[in-house]
């Protein structure tokens, strides 16, 4: 039995009964009712338990009945009844003051009843009470299972936690970052005292109580939930409703959405980032939020990377669509194993990768072919990515950032149509961005003079292999694989092309030299290259 003695008072025969006494006490718990026949009946009284009496033992000795109170009241009893006409006619005012004084529910009983009515009618209450509590409570758990089984968004899945509940509910991470709240309390209140021990408990306030439930993923604590409940005791059936809605949540925290908390404190920390890149923020704010919360990303070697679509550079769904673009590569799951963090900025999405061994760089490009491979081109044209160098320390963030810009603006005016471009491959378009049209007019002409007056078609072949063998350094078999020939074939057509140009390919510096003729072609071949600096 669970019933508050205000409860019990509107409980038929029991409402033809008057609280005479110790009203203070109206929200004492109910949970058993027994009849006085000992004069040591405080020796066997549980806590929860009312008392009811004719008055019998106590008829001549009003001063003993007050202390009865007192000692009932010690012992936790929850009222005491008496039945008037046999004995008493009248309560003595001395008990009520009595019973006033302890704030311990003092009972008239009605006459025409028995105990046995009274007391079946609280149990029946009480029956009446339980199953219509089991059969909520069964109805919340169909409807809770029914949500395990349905892939809603995690806050979708909180508000649906907390609706079928019928509470509100907060969740609080396992390093004290509140995830959800939909009470009217503020966070910091509920946090006081944190951290908190792992097992269930009450939390009590002078306006609110809440019942704690740990989320546990096997034997490590990743969080609490929080139900706000105006109950002063829950039942078992009640409690074990907590408990399904506290495991879906873990399930769903540290399953589907296990990096939930790890996402939104990376969320604040790009945002940091961002304004270290973009405002000036110190970057000692951002490294001591790193290390507040264990974030090791800038504290070892990585590597900078930025995606951009050059055709979105005037449209209107420019933001949406990097927007969209972040979504997938958060989603792509040989991207999700390189652990790399995603923002998005005005010059494209931005993002920072570990390269511990400095051999990443080749992973994340397969990675990022792999997520831009399954885009949809559409008027958006082609992705171009700009890889930084490799950096050690977490002030070169700014450089890695600005490599990136170089890398992506060099590209552009060079015109370099690979999708994946490498700041230290454009170090010579770096160091020459500065020469003249017609100087680089002037180098081409003379390194390619000896090609350049034989037929068309045979220059562009010979032209093509060039270019391959360079893009290549001087692999043979790489060679003849990019141009689907025979190794003999791209063999002899090196060897002629040394004849006619007049160089050695086993010379560095006749290997430079064609490099940069190739590097001003493209450059020669934009329309909007400018014909002085």
């Amino acid at each position: 039995m669970h019933l508050t003695v205000e409860q019990a008072l509107s409980v038929y025969p029991l409402s033809e009964a008057k609280l005479v006494a110790g009203k203070a006490g109206g929200n004492r718990i109910v949970r058993s009712v027994n009849v006085m026949d000992a004069p040591d009946i405080t020796d066997w009284i549980k806590e929860g338990e009312m008392l009811f009496t004719t008055a019998y033992l106590i008829k001549d000795e009003p001063e003993a009945a007050a202390d009865l109170l007192a000692k009932l009241d010690k012992c936790g009893a929850s009222g005491f009844g008496i039945k008037l006409g046999r004995f008493w006619n009248s309560i003595p005012d001395a008990l009520i003051a009595r019973a006033d004084e302890l704030g311990f529910p003092l009972i008239e009983l009605p006459f025409q009843f028995t105990f046995s009515d009274q007391m079946n009618g609280l149990f029946n209450e009480d029956m009446k009470r339980s199953t219509g509590i089991l059969q909520e409570v069964l109805d919340k758990q169909v409807r809770l299972m029914r949500f395990a089984l349905q892939p809603d968004h995690i806050r979708q899945l909180f508000d649906s936690v907390a609706e079928v509940i019928g509470e509100p509910m907060a969740i609080v991470g396992s390093r004290g970052q509140m995830v959800y709240n939909s009470s009217a309390i503020p966070d910091e209140e509920l946090l006081f005292q944190w951290p908190w021990h792992q097992h269930h408990s009450w939390v009590k306030n002078k306006t609110w109580q809440a019942f704690r439930v740990p989320l546990m993923k096997q034997s490590q604590c990743t969080g609490f939930v929080l139900f706000f409940t105006p109950r002063v005791i829950l039942s078992a059936i009640e409690e074990s409703l907590y408990s399904q809605a506290a495991e879906l949540l873990s399930y769903h925290l540290n399953f589907n959405y296990e990096d939930y908390f790890e996402l939104s404190m990376q969320k604040d920390f790009g945002l940091l980032i961002k304004r270290h890149l973009k405002n000036g923020l110190a970057i000692e704010t951002v490294k001591d939020y790193a290390e507040r919360w264990e974030i090791d990303l800038i504290d070892q070697p990585y590597v900078a990377v930025l995606i951009d679509y050059p055709k979105l550079a005037k449209a209107e769904t420019r933001l949406e669509n990097l927007e969209t673009l972040k979504a997938e590569v958060l989603g792509h799951s040989k991207l999700q194993e390189l652990k790399g963090l995603h923002l998005v900025v005005d010059e494209g999405l931005f993002s920072l990768f570990p390269n511990p061994n400095g051999e990443e760089a080749d992973r994340i490009e397969a990675a990022l072919t792999s997520c831009l491979s399954g885009r949809k081109l559409g008027a958006f044209g082609e992705a171009k990515v700009a890889l930084s160098g490799r950096k050690r320390k977490p002030e070169q963030l700014a450089e890695a950032w600005n490599e990136c810009r170089e890398t992506m603006r060099l590209a552009e005016e060079w015109g370099v149509g690979d999708r994946f471009v490498r700041y230290e491959t454009l170090d010579l378009a770096f160091l020459f961005e500065q020469v003249t049209r017609e100087r680089m007019q002037t180098y081409c002409d003379r390194w390619l003079g000896g090609l350049m007056g034989k037929d068309p078609e045979y220059v562009q072949e010979m032209m093509r292999t060039l270019e391959t063998y360079l893009d290549n350094d001087g692999q043979m078999n790489e060679t003849a694989k990019k141009l689907f020939i025979h190794r003999n074939t791209a063999t002899y057509r090196i060897e002629k092309l040394g004849e006619l140009l007049d160089v050695d390919f086993k010379r560095i510096n006749d290997l430079l030299r064609l490099k940069l003729v190739f590097l001003f072609r493209k450059a020669l071949h934009r329309v909007d290259y400018p014909t002085s600096r």
